[in-house]
């Protein structure tokens, strides 16, 4: 019987790829892959490649981008990227505290997007 394997790769929508690239990876740290097709950002995140793409049909943008989902990235030091994002202006969801995953926040990007971060490792 045919099955899913788990997750291979993850993508967000949004019509400004420039602000994209300049937060996940100027702001946030993330990696730039050294290609990306065009209309995307393609970002070296490991085993499951992240991206940002333009939109493949139209966003509704009157409520909060990605509402229901649950993107939870890991990191080095969860407390030191809320303070790099909260010390650039980024939109803190909830601050860091701990839970079943370690230490852990929330960020909204700037196209309204909530990302959760936790401690790895």
């Amino acid at each position: 019987m045919a099955h899913l394997l788990g997750p291979d790769f993850i993508s967000i929508q949004t019509q400004d790829l420039d602000a994209a690239r300049i937060f996940y990876n100027e702001v946030v740290g993330l990696k730039l892959a050294p290609q990306s097709p065009p209309g995307a950002v393609v970002f070296d995140t490991g085993a499951v490649s992240f991206a940002v793409r333009t939109p493949v049909g139209p966003l509704n943008t009157e409520n909060a981008l990605g509402e229901g989902v649950a993107l939870w990235f890991g990191c080095d030091d969860a407390d030191a990227l809320h303070g790099q994002l909260v010390a650039n202006g980024t939109s803190i969801v909830f601050a860091p505290k701990d839970g079943p995953f370690g230490r852990y926040f929330a960020f909204r990007d700037p196209f309204g997007y909530a990302i959760t971060a936790h401690t790895v490792g």
